[in-house]
């Protein structure tokens, strides 16, 4: 498809999407769910473009078939730890797991003296997952460290498996990136409530992190020992273009959060307009996930699961968000420690200059920019990510420097990386 072309379908896909709207407005729902699984998240309306032709080939039952085989056979996201919950400021439920290291016969570790006292606490990571995603998306990291270093995964609120959001439910109040820097301070106090902590988030994640950054700065100073922001911003996140022309982008800006708002409304509904489409779904997920083409189908799979796992109430919820997010201010918090700024070149939705830009203003962080990467960038190419991770947890002193990480595995491969173990 020539770039004209595909401009002219992107456009025509953003009229789709307006038109939803105006049904919206007016009742007619059983026109707008047909368009509704389309207009979701940061997903725009636009990516249809280049979807629609590549799926006219393919059987839809044969690709039904095929998404049930990947569901079944996939190894990703089965790794599981201890499992917690706390509650955060409004009551919401927040769950997490930890990994916890012990030694190869499986005894308990015994705590050295030394004069007197105990060793020091291990360094423990916490990783925060991205808007529409979970715990399970650091499958491969995970699989990685496992055994390695203590860590910590958890779901943010209305997401995975923590509660809906009590605030948002009960109140009708949006999101915001401060609770979750605030939910983020409850999983700690409940997770590591002693010792020093690597702070790793990815996209909203990274934001997250930031909030935490901004209203505790103590707990930044007094016992973060490390930060790494995947794919994230500081702010400007109302520049973004998602890939598209200026006309659809535009157009997608001005309709987009009442449509999101409107359809939140009518969840249950909009749910079975999602399935109806999930050919299309699937495609844009691909699109604005990965920019390799050779991604492991599993992979893909495992990251529509995720995603398609948010319901569109929630994703209405937390879009208004990220316009407002800027915490640019807050990443002097992070001078004194290291950081690992890591994003994808062909990052759709938080390009790699918004990475640039962090490491602007944290002169000494180490900026890796991975070629032919997308958003979801440590599915994408696991070997990267973790190799930085690693060097930055060897760097804080969480790892020896000796130590071997296990096999992350290639997503460019379907040989089924990271499994369970």
């Amino acid at each position: 498809m020539s770039e004209s072309s595909g401009e002219t379908v992107a456009a025509a896909a953003v009229a789709e999407v307006a038109e939803a709207a105006v049904e919206v407005a007016a009742g007619g729902w059983r026109r707008a769910t047909g368009i509704a699984g389309v207009a979701i998240g940061v997903v725009a309306a636009g990516a249809a473009a280049g979807v629609a032709i590549e799926r006219l080939t393919v059987g839809r039952g044969m690709r039904r078939r095929a998404r049930l085989a990947l569901d079944s056979t996939g190894p990703y996201g089965a790794l599981r730890g201890i499992p917690g919950q706390v509650y955060a400021d409004d009551g919401t439920e927040l769950y997490y797991e930890i990994d916890d290291v012990e030694p190869e016969d499986g005894t308990a570790p015994r705590r050295r003296r030394l004069f007197g006292r105990k060793a020091p606490v291990p360094v423990t990571v916490v990783f925060c997952h991205g808007y529409c995603l979970s715990q399970d998306s650091w499958h491969f990291q995970r699989a990685a460290l496992r055994g390695v270093v203590r860590s910590v995964y958890w779901d943010q609120r209305s997401h995975g498996r923590s509660g809906r959001g009590v605030s948002q439910v009960r109140d009708g109040e949006p999101v915001s990136i401060e609770d979750l820097g605030r939910d983020l301070k409850a999983v700690i106090d409940a997770t590591v409530p002693e010792g020093p902590i690597v702070l790793v988030g990815h996209s909203m994640g990274g934001m997250t992190v930031m909030a935490l950054a901004d209203e505790f700065p103590e707990l930044i100073r007094e016992r973060v020992v490390g930060v790494a922001l995947v794919g994230t911003s500081s702010g400007r996140l109302g520049e973004v273009n998602f890939g598209l022309p200026v006309a659809g982008v535009n157009a997608v800006r001005r309709i987009l959060p009442g449509v999101l708002k409107a359809l939140g409304q009518r969840a249950e509904l909009v749910e079975r307009g999602r399935r109806a489409t999930a050919d299309l779904f699937a495609g844009i997920i691909k699109r604005y996930s990965f920019a390799a083409r050779d991604v492991d189908p599993a992979v893909a799979r495992f990251a529509e699961r995720m995603i398609e796992c948010t319901p569109i109430d929630v994703v209405a919820e937390y879009y208004p968000a990220f316009d407002d997010h800027d915490k640019t201010a807050a990443l002097v918090r992070f001078q004194d420690i290291p950081v690992l700024v890591l994003a994808g070149v062909r990052d759709l939705v938080t390009p790699s200059e918004h990475s640039e830009a962090i490491a602007g203003e944290l002169p000494d962080a180490e900026l890796v920019l991975v070629p032919d990467a997308g958003h979801l960038v440590m599915l994408e190419h696991p070997e990267v990510v973790t190799d930085r991770l690693a060097d930055l947890l060897v760097r804080v002193g969480a790892v020896p420097s000796g130590a071997t990480v296990g096999g992350y595995g290639s997503t460019s491969s379907p040989a089924g990386p990271g499994q369970p173990g």
